[in-house]
């Protein structure tokens, strides 16, 4: 394992570092310390390194947009209705970020801070970069000062494990998630890969993307993905309605290694296995990117990745029956995302 620390670039006058892990097999690993970004996820070809995940060069081209891409998110990933839930017999509000509604951690998210990082090389067969930052309430308008560590892993199996850890001063919500985008083939689209998803449901969402409570079944539809299916295809099926593509939070059921999704590209033959133990996938299919998003692959453009975010389902504060995302005083919570690399 080789690890490396340099100054990446400087945001809003403080500097934003990145840390690199490479394994013994040329996977290398590259994490920036603003909004705990995965910035490289590279596996090595004939053709010479190839990013699984979409980047940017500067970390203003980062914020620069809506789309958190592979940014994290936190306290709580999805939109919670008018930013009101109940918690304990007392309703709280938390600061609205996209009209009434607070989206993957309102306007103060994990996103927008630079953390605190370090690496820990104690393991000669993994490494690991541990980021560290404490949202006070009195700035992210949450209950209680959450102590939130996101530790990313990188081991010789070419596998990615993200634990997410958080302890708050009061009873508060925990639901974090990284907002990766995948593009695992070498056309600069996603059309010809193909996406299985453990899931027989998704959630009904209203018109400003909020539950309603309700499922609907995938079978029979462009939405059921259980055996695998072609993303282009399944996008093509979707042209009638206003999104063009998938935005949409599917309920799975991890399998006996916890495994709820693939996504892998026939030509190329890589993949990535998406391991949670949690009870939601988000999929997004980057249907609104636009010609201004100077990505590191070129202008920005409809499916160009595909968004996939392990979490609890979203709004589970006001549907109860979705999880239980509550993080008591004291208690330290830990949840845990794998991406397992073939290349």
């Amino acid at each position: 394992m080789q690890t490396a620390t340099k100054h990446w670039d400087t945001y809003q006058n403080e500097a934003v570092t990145e840390y690199t892990i490479e394994n013994d097999h040329g996977v290398k690993l590259a994490i920036l310390s603003w909004g705990a970004t995965l910035h490289k996820l590279t596996v090595p070809t004939d053709k010479g390194d190839k990013n699984l995940v979409l980047s940017y060069h500067k970390m203003a081209d980062y914020l620069d947009n809506p789309f958190y891409v592979c940014m994290g998110i936190g306290r709580t990933a999805g939109r919670i209705t008018r930013g009101t839930f109940d918690l304990d017999g007392q309703t709280v509000h938390v600061d609205p970020n996209e009209g009434q509604n607070t989206l993957h951690g309102g306007p103060h998210g994990f996103n927008t801070v630079n953390w605190a990082g370090d690496l820990d090389t104690t393991d000669p067969n993994q490494a690991r970069i541990i980021l560290t930052h404490t949202f006070k309430g009195t700035d992210d308008s949450y209950p209680g000062d959450l102590t939130a560590k996101m530790i990313y892993t990188l081991d010789n199996h070419d596998r990615v494990t993200l634990t997410f850890e958080g302890n708050s001063t009061a009873l508060t919500l925990f639901n974090p998630t990284l907002h990766v985008y995948f593009n695992v083939g070498d056309d600069q689209l996603i059309s010809g890969q193909t996406l299985q998803i453990n899931s027989q449901e998704h959630l009904d969402l209203d018109g400003e993307k909020l539950p309603t409570g309700k499922m609907v079944a995938n079978a029979g539809t462009p939405y059921d993905f259980a055996d695998g299916q072609n993303l282009g295809k399944a996008i093509r099926g979707l042209q009638d309605i206003p999104e063009k593509g998938f935005d949409d939070v599917y309920h799975v059921t991890p399998g006996t290694d916890d495994t709820i999704a693939k996504l892998s590209d026939p030509q190329s033959g890589r993949a990535v296995t998406i391991k949670s133990k949690r009870n939601a996938l988000v999929v997004f299919t980057a249907n609104s990117f636009t010609s201004n998003m100077k990505l590191a692959a070129g202008a920005g453009q409809p499916y160009m990745g595909v968004a996939l975010e392990a979490q609890t389902l979203p709004d589970s504060q006001n549907f109860p029956e979705f999880g239980d995302v509550k993080l008591a005083p004291g208690e330290t919570k830990q949840y845990e995302i794998t991406y397992d690399l073939t290349y």
